[in-house]
């Protein structure tokens, strides 16, 4: 008798190993992590359900949770240790004496916004008036486009530069104001985002002069020669700097450079140029050139979480060179009326020439070569 006890004690212990054991694999596919360029844990992925605007704690949640492109794209690329271009020197003397005396510093403008969509958001047709036969129509008849534009689509320096204007009023321009009035659309769940300039609507009516579509799960880059919202065919969105990223203290990727002049050339990652000053010239930075904050430079201890943040970017990933126009050697920031007034005041203090050119990687160089170390823990597994 005890000893037949003893076997059904057995066979229950094994069972509730057995049960443990499944629990415990079941857990943790589950919880299979997500991680970034920057080595941070990204959850689960984001699922959008509503058009969400940049400047809210739920847009904040998205997309931090978002990869967004690769980790091997360009955008994500560490360049802290890349050798400077050979006419580094030069390219900043010369980029210095194209800037006036009271702009030779960097500068921080409120500028590009974004709109996060769900995968099933209504398309709508927008006809592009000026750069059709350079423009993703994405399923519309040339030269209208089919775009998942939503009813609260923010334009460019909305809400920080738009004064008492409605949204509504601003994306019809009713003051005439005009500009460059860029659009950026991302679905993270299909994982793809749409770029306009130019965009405005008429009535019940949009419209934009260009239109271009990235995929945020490929290094692919548009056809050569073609422009986007940006002069150097280069998507935005990737660029930004973002509240979410400030309030952890790390741009986690380039950030979007406008310089006074370029070259009529373009290098990789860039695929358009807009310029009449010779290739041959290469004093002058090319689109896609990519800038470098000195490791020299000092952060000072009592700067701002945000200052920071991009000093971090510009010293770790660096500022690619994607427009050439105003005047100034400047950065995009979002217009989140989240920002205090003085989130990035000092940054106007760094002098252009704390910045350095550095020889960039190509389509297949760089963490993008064949060759390229990785890491990689293995397959998840679990244990008894």
């Amino acid at each position: 008798m005890r000893k037949r006890k003893a076997v059904e004690r057995g066979r229950k212990i094994s069972t509730a190993t057995i049960s443990l054991a499944l629990s415990f694999v079941v857990t943790a596919a589950a919880q299979s992590e997500r991680i970034n360029q920057e080595g941070r844990i990204l959850g689960p992925v984001p699922v959008v359900t509503t058009p969400t605007l940049f400047n809210t704690p739920q847009a904040d949640a998205i997309v931090s949770a978002m990869q967004i492109f690769p980790v091997t794209n360009s955008w994500n690329e560490d360049i802290s240790r890349r050798p400077l271009l050979a006419n580094s020197a030069a390219m900043i003397s010369q980029l210095k004496s194209d800037l006036s005396s009271t702009r030779q510093t960097l500068r921080l403008f409120y500028e590009m916004n974004y709109v996060l969509v769900p995968d099933n958001q209504t398309r709508v047709t927008i006809p592009f008036l000026d750069y059709p036969d350079e423009s993703d129509l994405d399923g519309g008849t040339f030269p209208n486009g089919s775009y998942p534009i939503p009813s609260n689509m923010p334009i460019e320096t909305w809400p920080r530069g738009t004064g008492t204007l409605t949204l509504q009023q601003w994306q019809m321009d009713v003051t005439n104001i005009g500009g460059d009035r860029h659009g950026i659309i991302v679905a993270p769940g299909v994982g793809a985002i749409w770029e306009t300039w130019q965009m405005k609507l008429i009535t019940n009516d949009w419209q934009a002069s260009n239109g271009a579509k990235f995929d945020l799960n490929s290094n692919a880059l548009r056809p050569g020669g073609w422009t986007s919202g940006d002069a150097a065919g280069l998507p935005m969105f990737p660029a930004l700097v973002r509240y979410d990223e400030c309030e952890r203290g790390a741009v986690e990727h380039a950030v979007r450079l406008c310089v006074p002049k370029t070259r009529r050339e373009y290098i990789y990652p860039a695929n358009h140029y807009a310029s009449t000053i010779a290739a041959t010239s290469t004093q002058y930075p090319a689109m896609g050139q990519r800038f470098r904050l000195n490791k020299s430079f000092v952060v000072p201890t009592n700067w701002t979480i945000e200052e920071k943040a991009v000093c971090y970017a510009l010293k770790k990933y660096g500022a690619i060179v994607a427009d050439n126009s105003g005047g100034f050697f400047s950065i995009s920031v979002c217009p989140d009326d989240r920002f205090s007034s003085t989130a990035f005041n000092n940054l106007s203090s760094i002098d252009v020439s704390n910045f350095e050119v550095i020889q960039t990687t190509g389509p297949a160089e760089g963490p993008r070569s064949p060759g390229a170390s990785t890491v990689n823990a293995g397959a998840d597994q679990s244990v008894g």
